[in-house]
């Protein structure tokens, strides 16, 4: 089972650490304007576990987008650990991201010339974090905390999936975060490997992280405190 302690413990607020209002996104097209969100408003409190589903194309993959300032609003404000995540220029949403948010993708994205050390201490290379030293011990604590230490020196090609996947969680957790995304995070996953996945989130919730995980997995989303349900852009329900 996967350890659960934090190597640094999150302190969580009272006001909503995630906060969308009237978010509107469109991609224009050759038929006209795409609208991808239409109109969401929704807070999300400091350590909540919420899943989004919705058939495909219902915006779910967008809404993360907004959120973790990958892409921007065409209308609407959205508020991040008090920072106006609209307004901020690409420049500044990328260094804002990679010290607020840890985004984990279905498909890993790990670089496959680095091995699992480094690719975990990639992002505190390039946010500065640490001294070198301490990113390499704080890489190798994370890679322990997943159970994967014993690879670390290995590529990311000679692992599994599930493996590869715990490596892109450490490496989310890089920069000690309070947000944790995660897009179809099971979604090239076998069951089992599936429910280890999300048991790791669960424990970094449990712990204070925020964790914001987009699936159409109906048991996947049922795990979750919180389900917010998309269709055609919309929020349609929001439920314990």
């Amino acid at each position: 089972m996967i350890q659960s302690r934090l190597i640094n413990p999150i302190h969580t607020h009272n006001s909503p650490i995630i906060r969308l209002v009237n978010v509107v996104k469109e991609y224009p097209s050759l038929a006209g304007n795409i609208t991808a969100l239409n109109r969401i408003s929704l807070t999300v409190d400091a350590g909540e576990f919420i899943t989004v589903s919705g058939k495909s194309g219902s915006g779910k993959t967008t809404l993360l987008n907004m959120v973790a300032a990958l892409d921007r609003t065409t209308a609407g404000e959205i508020w991040v650990n008090g920072v106006p995540v609209h307004r901020l220029s690409n420049e500044k949403s990328s260094t804002w991201r990679g010290l607020t948010i840890g985004v984990v993708f279905q498909t890993f994205e790990l670089m496959p010339t680095l091995n699992l050390l480094q690719n975990v201490m990639m992002p505190m290379d390039f946010a500065g974090r640490f001294t070198r030293s301490e990113r390499k011990s704080r890489a190798m604590q994370l890679l322990n905390h997943m159970e994967i230490a014993g690879h670390a020196l290995k590529q990311p090609g000679a692992i599994s999936g599930g493996q590869q996947q715990r490596v892109a969680i450490a490496r989310a957790l890089a920069n000690d975060p309070p947000i944790i995304v995660a897009d179809e995070p099971t979604g090239s996953l076998d069951s089992v490997t599936s429910k280890l996945v999300m048991d790791v989130f669960q424990s970094l919730a449990d712990q204070g992280k925020t964790v914001v995980v987009v699936t159409h997995d109906r048991d996947i989303a049922a795990r979750a405190k919180r389900c917010i349900t998309l269709s055609d852009g919309r929020l349609i329900e929001d439920r314990s």
